[in-house]
């Protein structure tokens, strides 16, 4: 890996940099993205089987879309028992970090009648989007169906693409009836975004859509938004580990790469008041790529996306790490804890040397759909808020209206509103005489 000084220039440069993973700069691919969303928007089942079979070589039909229940029980013969015991002890530790999320109505009242509340009520029907073909994420399906399944959701559609021979990948099905999905359909990438947006003869129009996928995906969901909400447009998966000399430079190198495996757009960054740490990181680095089954994917990320860089001071590096925003923090330094509490930009922070990235990935509990390409700055991980909205009440007894509805007449007539006054008035107009 590359080692650079820590300065305003390589900052700049290193933001610059990352930035032109934003899937909000692929342009070239709106056109096409667009034209299948209105495609399935027009011609719905039609449209989606069509590209279906195009884009992954299954002809689907109304009769084979929908996942039925024996498929799923044949999933589970196909699956090692192990696994699926490990699979119920993560969702377990997700459902247990979720239920702390959870929000409740309430209500205020005073004496002279003024009662003043929130409503919340969750969502109706959710899809969730889970990337499929040869991969198999049964992590993602559980991330985001416990969430909305603790806001109390009435319904979770799963989509994810079938492969070609029709079937789902046996440990997602697994995932999803263990998380609780409603419904399960053979369908990916933009013409699925589409579907679940507007609905088609077999598939149900959802009011949210969540879940990661490919720049086709990501871009179908940013054309949908507003006909329905989405979590948001996530970018490729990155980490920043923050360290100092105490740290582990083979732990720290392992790290890194566990984020640069997903994709040549990864980002892998470490920031360090170190350079014997930066040396010993990158040539441990180095050894772990001969030796693992994605080494040409990590070489490529860290040729185009992987930094270290070296401060001369903890503040300086704290400084660039809440600069950079990333995804998956990592702190390993002698005061991990002090540290942390200057971090104001982060997706998930993890502390110590212990409480490595796929510990958040798989098991720990709090979610790992997190706020990428800088959002950090002001987006949140996934949560049961995403799931939920909320209803403001008011009520107003006469007695309480009676004492400032003077007040409100006149607001209303400052901003030339007069039918709004007089929506006040006529409540008074005895008093008035009139």
């Amino acid at each position: 890996m590359r080692i650079i000084k820590l300065n305003e220039q390589s900052r700049a440069n290193i933001l610059a940099d990352l930035l032109k993973r934003d899937p909000n700069n692929y342009s070239a691919y709106e056109d096409t993205v667009q034209a299948i969303v209105d495609d399935v928007r027009a011609r719905g089942d039609e449209a989606l089987f069509e590209y279906t079979e195009k884009f992954d070589g299954f002809c689907l039909d109304q009769q084979s879309v929908l996942v039925k229940e024996e498929e799923i029980e044949e999933a589970y013969t196909q699956v090692d028992r192990g696994l699926i015991e490990i699979i119920r002890k993560a969702l377990k530790n997700i459902e247990t970090y979720h239920e702390k999320q959870r929000q409740y109505s309430w209500f205020d009242s005073k004496p002279d009648g003024t009662i003043l509340g929130q409503k919340v009520t969750a969502l109706d029907r959710v899809g969730v989007y889970v990337p499929g073909g040869k991969a198999a994420y049964p992590s993602s399906v559980l991330m985001n169906i416990v969430p909305a399944k603790t806001a109390g959701v009435r319904e979770i559609i799963m989509v994810t693409p079938p492969g070609k021979d029709g079937k789902v990948t046996p440990t997602t099905l697994v995932a999803a009836k263990e998380a609780g999905a409603d419904k399960i359909y053979k369908v990916g990438g933009a013409q699925a975004i589409a579907a679940l947006a507007y609905g088609t003869e077999s598939i149900s129009k959802v009011d949210k859509i969540v879940g990661p996928g490919n720049i086709y995906v990501a871009l179908a969901k940013k054309a949908v938004y507003g006909h329905v909400s989405i979590d948001s447009i996530a970018g490729p998966s990155e980490i920043l580990v923050l360290a100092d000399e105490t740290a582990n430079p083979r732990y720290v190198a392992a790290d890194l790469l566990s984020q640069a495996e997903h994709d040549e757009m990864a980002s892998a960054i470490l920031v360090t008041v170190s350079m014997e740490l930066a040396e010993k990181v990158s040539e441990q680095t180095e050894l772990f790529i001969s030796q693992l089954s994605r080494g040409e994917i990590i070489r490529k990320s860290l040729d185009n996306y992987g930094h270290i860089l070296v401060a001369d001071t903890m503040d300086e590096a704290i400084d660039a790490a809440n600069e950079i925003a990333s995804e998956h923090l990592e702190i390993m330094t002698a005061s991990p804890f002090e540290v942390m509490t200057k971090i104001r930009n982060a997706g998930a922070i993890f502390i110590g040397e212990n409480s490595s990235e796929p510990l958040g990935d798989y098991f720990a509990g709090p979610n790992h759909v997190l706020p990428t390409n800088g959002t950090a700055k002001f987006f949140s991980p996934l949560s049961v808020d995403d799931f939920i909205k909320k209803s403001s009440i008011i009520s107003y007894s006469r007695e309480a209206l009676e004492k400032i509805h003077s007040d409100i007449e006149r607001f209303a007539e400052a901003e030339h509103l007069t039918a709004h006054a007089n929506s006040i008035k006529v409540r008074f107009e005895s008093e008035r005489g009139e």
